[in-house]
């Protein structure tokens, strides 16, 4: 690695003195940090850094923790120690997954990072197994470049299928479109295009968050390993349904259904609190497949296809209801084909390039407001649509071009 540094160095014309040391990034900074007095700071950091978990107990953890650093993964420990030990003015240049830019998981950091540094640059690319794959890393990665302590100036976003491939798209954008100064959650938004600028300009004219409409998210109650002595694979007497995202058919949920997953859970005193009373959900997978062409998948829950008394979400599920209960159903009906929309897809792709869907991502976006919404229900009925008579049906409820986010041509 120093032999590569004082190559390029000599190739530019620049001195170049090197000194590798051999420690515990982690531990030696957090010691450095921990110092009374002056401290060594750094004009520059390069970082690749390792992608693993961190369990909220680990000494790792801890040892951050002491640093005031609070993150759940090694890649985040080591940029939020690299701002840290940065020199005001110092620029820092990583290559890490994309995760950190939504998610609850990464606020901390992120307001650490975002109040630390400004960024100047962000290059994404698109193939969410091209750089990490020998980590096992499904989504996507970006390179980013920021300056310590530097006021919000204009930032270069582009974009690339993969390390190897040359630019598809770049643009100069304002601060305040990649980090929204309103945003509580400062979620990193990367449009490299014009098309996705005018899909975000869409979702900041929408009017509504979910509790405009009455409508609340959260993730399915029943958590498989916990409820396990109580599942059953085949419905009984004694049970009562049980959802997975193997229930999915379509944009409606179909159950039962033959297969590795139980069907049912045992409704009894012990599992009283697991269960949603009978109404219309509309339900999200929280993890999308690499084969699945959306990110959002949404299906409608319907009483009428699953009768039942009550009804139990597994945890890799989110479920959107009205104080606990069910939903309207032309409601339900809107939700859905707003959510399985081009329009959704192509915006939630700008802050999300990984294959988790957060509750917290839901609550983020900009809804449609009831009428619409309800609009959209009653041109879906109750048959599922097809993705260009979704798309068509956005159109005409919200004025946009589905798949451009613009206004519809007349």
């Amino acid at each position: 690695m120093l032999r590569a540094c004082r190559d390029a160095c000599r190739a530019a014309g620049v001195a170049f003195r090197g000194r590798a040391v051999r420690a515990d990034f982690i531990a030696a900074a957090v010691e450095e940090l921990s110092l009374p007095g002056p401290r060594a700071r750094f004009s520059h950091a390069i970082l690749n850094p390792p992608y693993r978990k961190l369990g909220a107990r680990s000494a790792t953890r801890r040892a951050l923790r002491r640093a005031g650093v609070e993150t759940s993964n090694l890649y985040a420990a080591f940029l939020a120690l690299a701002v840290r030990v940065l020199a005001p003015g110092g620029e820092l240049v990583a290559i890490t997954p994309r995760s950190f830019c939504n998610g609850p998981y990464f606020r901390a950091f992120r307001e650490l990072f975002l109040r630390e540094m400004s960024l100047r640059r962000v290059h994404v690319f698109e193939s969410r197994s091209a750089a990490f794959a020998d980590d096992d890393v499904l989504q996507e990665n970006v390179v980013l470049c920021g300056v310590k302590g530097a006021p919000p100036g204009a930032v270069l976003v582009s974009s690339s299928r993969g390390p190897g491939d040359g630019p598809t798209a770049a643009r100069r954008v304002p601060y305040a479109e990649v980090v929204r100064p309103d945003d509580p959650e400062r979620f990193i938004h990367v449009v490299p295009d014009r098309a996705g600028k005018d899909v975000a300009d869409t979702f900041a004219r929408l009017p509504a968050r979910l509790e405009d409409l009455g409508v609340s998210v959260s993730t399915g109650k029943v958590v498989e390993f916990r409820a396990r002595g109580f599942l059953r694979p085949d419905p009984g007497a004694d049970t009562a349904p049980l959802i997975y995202p193997a229930h999915f058919d379509a944009g409606v949920v179909r159950w039962p259904k033959l297969g590795k997953k139980p069907n049912a859970l045992v409704d009894c005193a012990a599992t009283a609190h697991l269960w949603m009373p009978r109404g219309t959900y509309v339900v999200v997978k929280r993890c999308s497949s690499k084969e699945e062409r959306r990110r959002i998948t949404a299906a409608v829950f319907d009483p009428a296809v699953v009768p039942c008394a009550r009804v139990g979400f597994e945890n890799h599920l989110n479920v959107f209801h009205r104080r606990g209960a069910g939903l309207p159903p032309l409601l339900a009906r809107g939700l859905r084909a707003f959510l399985s929309s081009t329009l959704v897809d192509t915006y939630f792709r700008q802050w999300s390039g990984h294959t988790q869907v957060n509750a917290a991502d839901l609550r983020n976006l900009t809804y449609p407001p009831l009428e619409a919404i309800e609009r959209l229900g009653a041109r879906a009925g109750d048959r599922a649509l097809g993705q260009r008579e979704i798309d068509r049906a956005v159109e005409e409820a919200l004025g946009v071009d589905a798949a451009r986010g613009g206004p519809r041509a007349t």
